[in-house]
């Protein structure tokens, strides 16, 4: 249990931004518990009261705890649940930034339908942990204390045997099922994971898979994995159903308790027997769902053991325990630096040489597994050399922290990500403090400002999913706005014009010969189009870089 446990706890700290909301709907749903097993115990004994000529309670008090039960059960509703959105709100928020703190430009090499899988899938099967798990745990808690007190009135046997039931269903049961659950909960987690990573590479991979005739083997591979998921949500649910059997009989046996009870008591304790017998079967029905809350905990461990595992993934290049101050000059040298990025992988660099004086622009060119956007990696310190040393104003960035690194350097990839979100939280990622007037500046130095003046709302304007509002050239030009705006001396363009038709590409590099005046440019590409100016032109090849030009 406290491998399930783990996990669980970790992430309910990660909601103590909402404890009050948590709390306020845990009150309210206690409440709500005890007027309702108030109304069910009051309702039998008064008609067994008026059966047997007698009057325990006023129907008045029965008008008064039905409507309150109503509001109580909305405002449960309303609450709980608005507390558990927030919650999973905080959550996702906490596991992008983990993301982003983790690995190179935000979601890093991690493939995306994985990501996608734990931010979705996972954080989704914890919304369970709150409402089906917790509420229904606390409401077990105070029945267990309220029940016996009650049936101890009648006879004590009777309030033992139906409080060892009653521990048994909702305590015993459900630990037992969350333990019996949790390799269930694994490969459904795991499962869900792999069924949306290979939906997703076979769509964003249509073209390829079409091109070579794979539609086949791709709609084979889904299906098997959707096949694995099917199977482990048959095994939990079947996991669920035989320990709901086993509470269930227990609640009938304590029923059974109740009317033995009473029939050795005779009719003189008809109504306060009746009163019980209605209270027991309220309290097992408040209970009757966590057994199954007890697989569903099975599941959630294992969707919280992976959603922090990703977001708190330590750094892939640990910062120094004592790094260095940061140097005011902003030169960059390589000097011998030796790279593979595996073991077993051959060395994308082999003593690779290379010296960028501060406010040069050069261009980095070579064929695709050249190595250029590992230079990128190795400058921003999300990847480091297995030997020799890069110098940002000559001093090693192995002794530097990675974020000064980063605050040196503003990187503009083919894959930076447009969100679906308003243009100003757009830029907001590079600066969060920045106000409207840097805002402006950088879309004016991205040479963007006017259009997104003529735009109904401004900087409030949505770009739809990875900018899908904007037209391509628009989207570059707001990446590019959004890294210039961190200020950053050094600005690292890796192929920033991929995807692009070539008069957007001409128009985009030519703004960017204006706006980048006075930083050091390093392009990354394929190819250069005649329009940049440059200083320096290297060549990746075999590990080494060669000039190109002076």
């Amino acid at each position: 249990m406290p491998d399930l446990a783990r996990p669980l706890l970790r992430v309910l700290s990660l909601w103590r931004g909402q404890w009050a909301w948590l709390a306020v709907g845990a009150l309210i749903s206690l409440a709500s518990l005890a007027t309702g097993i108030a109304l069910m115990g009051l309702s039998g004994g008064l008609v067994a009261g008026l059966v047997a000529g007698t009057a325990l309670v006023a129907p008045v008090v029965l008008r008064a705890l039905g409507p309150a039960r109503v509001v109580l059960r909305y405002l449960e509703r309303l609450v709980a649940h608005d507390a558990t959105f927030r919650a999973l709100a905080d959550l996702r928020v906490w596991f992008f930034r983990g993301l982003a703190g983790s690995a190179a430009g935000g979601l890093g090499f991690r493939r995306a339908g994985d990501v996608l899988a734990r931010l979705v899938n996972d954080v989704e099967a914890l919304d369970g942990l709150y409402l089906r798990i917790l509420l229904p745990l606390c409401g077990a808690v105070l029945l267990a204390v309220v029940l016996p007190l009650y049936l101890l009135a009648i006879d004590g046997t009777l309030a033992a045997g139906v409080l060892a039931l009653f521990g048994v269903a909702a305590f015993v049961l459900p630990a037992l099922a969350a333990r019996a659950a949790a390799r269930a909960g694994r490969r459904l987690t795991t499962s869900a994971a792999a069924l949306r990573v290979a939906a997703l590479d076979a769509i964003s991979g249509l073209r390829e898979v079409r091109a070579f005739g794979a539609e086949g083997r791709m709609l084979a591979a889904v299906q098997a994995r959707e096949g694995a998921l099917l199977d482990a949500q048959s095994d939990l649910q079947a996991r669920g159903a035989r320990a709901g059997a086993a509470a269930f009989l227990c609640g009938q046996a304590a029923i059974l308790l109740v009317l033995a009870a009473a029939a050795l008591h005779g009719v003189a304790d008809a109504p306060a027997a009746v009163a019980g017998l209605f209270l027991v079967v309220a309290a097992f029905e408040a209970i009757g769902g966590l057994t199954l809350a007890g697989t569903q905990a099975g599941h959630a461990a294992a969707a919280a053991a992976r959603v922090l595992e990703a977001a708190e993934a330590a750094p892939p290049v640990p910062d120094p325990v004592h790094p260095a101050k940061l140097p005011a000059g902003s030169a960059l040298r390589f000097e011998q630096v030796r790279f593979r990025w595996l073991a077993d992988r051959p060395e994308v660099f082999d003593g690779l040489s290379l010296d960028i004086p501060a406010g040069a622009r050069i261009a980095v060119l070579g064929p695709s597994g050249a190595g250029k956007s590992t230079l990128a990696a190795l400058l921003l310190k999300v990847a480091a050399p297995q030997s020799g040393r890069i110098l940002l104003g000559g001093v090693d960035i192995a002794t530097l922290a990675g974020e000064a690194v980063r605050s040196r350097v503003a990187a503009l990839s083919q894959l930076t990500h447009l969100f679906d979100d308003t243009i100003r939280n757009n830029l907001l990622l590079a600066r969060p403090g920045a106000d409207d007037a840097a805002l402006w500046t950088a879309l004016e130095a991205a040479q963007l400002a006017a259009f997104v003046r003529a735009l109904p709302d401004g900087l409030d304007a949505w770009v739809g999913e990875g900018g899908a509002k904007l037209s391509g050239g628009q989207g570059r030009r707001l990446a590019l706005a959004r890294a210039l705006l961190c200020d950053a001396p050094i600005l690292i363009l890796d192929e920033p014009c991929a995807g692009l038709d070539a008069d957007i590409e001409r128009d985009f590099m030519a703004d960017l010969n204006a706006v980048a005046e006075g930083r050091t440019v390093i392009l990354i590409a394929h190819r250069l189009i005649g329009t940049e100016r440059l200083d320096r032109i290297w060549r990746l090849s075999a590990g080494h870089a060669v000039a190109a030009a002076g």
